[in-house]
C-alpha cells in the first residue's frame, strides 16, 4: 500500500488495526469455554454493522433533504443488504448447542442485548422513538448518543416532509396513509415518492425479520428462561414484533382498493 509522508508503507494490518482488533475478544468464563469466542465475535460483528447502518442512515436523511432521491434510495438498498446479513448471522449462533451456551451464560449477567445502544439509535433514527428506553442505560457514552438521536429528525419525519413539499397532506395519521395510497395507485406519476417508500418499507420489514429470527434463536437456545438482564426473555422479545418504523406504509396496504 501507499507510503505516506516518508513513513513505513501502509500495510493491510496497520490500516485495519488488525493487531488491536483481534485482541478485543475477552472471554469471561474460567476455565475458558470454546463457544464464548463465537458469541463475542457475532455480537461485535453486529455492532460493527450497526455502525455502518447508522452511517448510511445519516447520509440518507441528508440526501432526502437535498432532494437527491435516487441517491437516498441507493443508500437504503445498501442498508437492506447489510440487514440481510445480520439476519443470516443468527444461523451461525444456532450452531452452538443449548448446553454449550449455558456453560458461560451466567458470566453475561446482568448484561443484555437490550442494552445495544446502536440498535436503539437505529430505531430512533428510523422513526421509532421511545424515551422510556433511555432509563435502561447508565453508561455516559450511551446516554449522550441516545439523547442526541432522540432529538434528531428521523427518516419518518423527512419522508413525510418530502411528501408535503410534493403537495400531499400529512397533518394526521389518516392523511399520511391516504397520501401513501395515492402514491401506490399511480407509481408512474409519483415514481420518486413510491421508490423511496418501497426502500423504506423494506428496511422496516427486514428489521422485523431480524427481531423474529432473534426470538427464535433465543427460544431455540434457552427456551423460556429469564433473560440475562432480568427481562422475561422470549416473552419480552415477542412483544417487539409489532413494532413498525412506518405504520402508515403498512396501513396503506390495508386501505388500498381497486376503483
Amino acid at each position: 500500500m501507499t507510503n505516506y509522508g516518508g513513513k513505513a508503507p501502509l500495510s493491510y494490518n496497520k490500516y485495519l488495526k488488525v493487531e488491536q482488533l483481534i485482541e478485543l475478544q475477552k472471554r469471561l468464563a474460567l476455565p475458558e469455554k470454546h463457544d464464548e469466542l463465537l458469541f463475542i465475535i457475532i455480537h461485535q460483528t453486529f455492532e460493527l454493522w450497526f455502525k455502518q447502518i447508522l452511517h448510511e442512515l445519516d447520509a440518507t436523511i441528508e440526501y432526502i433533504k437535498e432532494r437527491r432521491i435516487m441517491r437516498a434510495i441507493r443508500n437504503l438498498r445498501r442498508i437492506c443488504e447489510i440487514e440481510k446479513i445480520l439476519v443470516a448471522q443468527f444461523r451461525i449462533l444456532e450452531t452452538m448447542t443449548p448446553h454449550d451456551f449455558l456453560l458461560f451464560r451466567e458470566e453475561l449477567k446482568p448484561a443484555s442485548g437490550f442494552q445495544s445502544t446502536q440498535f436503539r439509535e437505529i430505531e430512533f433514527l428510523s422513526g421509532l422513538k421511545d424515551e422510556r428506553l433511555m432509563r435502561f442505560f447508565d453508561e455516559e457514552f450511551a446516554i449522550e448518543r441516545l439523547k442526541k438521536r432522540f432529538g434528531d429528525e428521523t427518516l419518518h419525519d423527512i419522508y413525510f416532509a418530502f411528501l408535503k413539499e410534493r403537495g400531499f397532506a400529512i397533518d394526521t395519521f389518516e392523511s399520511r396513509v391516504e397520501a401513501v395510497v395515492k402514491i401506490i395507485k399511480d407509481i408512474e406519476k409519483h415514481a420518486e415518492e413510491f421508490e423511496l417508500e418501497e426502500a423504506l418499507i423494506e428496511h422496516d420489514e427486514i428489521v422485523s425479520k431480524w427481531r423474529y429470527h432473534h426470538i427464535k434463536m433465543v427460544e431455540r437456545t434457552v427456551g423460556g428462561k429469564i433473560g440475562t438482564g432480568g427481562s422475561e426473555g422470549v416473552g419480552y422479545l415477542q412483544t417487539t414484533l409489532a413494532k413498525r418504523f412506518y405504520p402508515e406504509f403498512w396501513e396503506a396496504r390495508t386501505q388500498l382498493e381497486i376503483e
